[in-house]
């Protein structure tokens, strides 16, 4: 319940966010594009001054009513973003903390790129009962990882699967991303295993992250946390390596 409340938080930020941006846009893109050079942590003072000269400087204007209620809509808008900030926060360390405290949270955050926040989010997914998936493949099918195979006669055709939980596939694969970020098993299995041999990035980040689901399937059937010496084959040799 948390780990979903707090999804919801967060995209209600964003919408709130983009919301600003597109009011901006229209009513005063000089302020987004003086504030895109923010975030600076030297030459303030110059920062500050430059900042200053593009706020005052003419730009293209609209219709006096239209810049009044573009101007009452703006000054409404960022006490929307601050509410949904401060509840994303709340929620986020509610989450964090009932998470930590769970029975299995050793196990789902040793699988890299599983934290505090994304480990709820996939533990919130899939639950805590443990015949609620018979095998791996259950889980897979869950997740919207497993292909759908369809065959007819001579013809066998292969495609993603459409019905799915989507809150738990975004996890997953936000999480295998975060997995082919570093060096290590993970990223070889992807690179050297799917991607070398000519799979798209969308298909060989689809089956790493098919593969994370049947370890941690297996991890938690077991009690076991990830390990990835034994999750996957031993490391392929480079390009470089292998032509030697």
């Amino acid at each position: 319940m948390l780990s979903r409340a707090t999804q919801d938080a967060i995209w209600r930020r964003s919408r709130a966010t983009q919301e600003l941006r597109a009011v901006l846009r229209e009513y005063y893109p000089g302020f987004l594009a003086a504030f895109a050079k923010g975030g600076a942590a030297r030459g303030i003072d110059a920062l500050a001054a430059q900042l200053l000269n593009d706020l005052r400087t003419p730009q293209m204007r609209q219709p006096r009513l239209v810049e009044d209620a573009f101007g009452h809509q703006t000054l409404a808008l960022p006490a929307t973003l601050n509410a949904e900030c401060a509840n994303a926060d709340q929620l986020t360390e509610a989450t964090t903390a009932a998470f930590q405290q769970h029975q299995d949270y050793a196990i789902i955050t040793s699988f890299p790129g599983l934290a505090d926040l994304s480990g709820a989010r996939v533990l919130g997914e899939i639950g805590d009962d443990r015949a609620r998936f018979t095998d791996a493949r259950a889980l897979k099918t869950h997740a919207g990882s497993a292909p759908v195979t369809r065959a007819s006669g001579r013809s066998i055709s292969i495609t993603r699967r459409t019905v799915k939980n989507d809150r738990l596939n975004a996890a997953g694969f936000v999480r295998a991303f975060a997995g082919i970020g570093r060096a290590g098993a993970p990223r070889d299995h992807h690179h050297h295993r799917h991607r070398a041999p000519g799979d798209r990035h969308a298909a060989a980040l689809r089956h790493l992250f098919n593969r994370f689901l049947g370890q941690l399937h297996h991890c938690l059937q077991t009690g076991q946390t990830h390990d990835p010496a034994k999750a996957f084959d031993p490391a392929f040799p480079t390009p470089t390596a292998a032509a030697a």
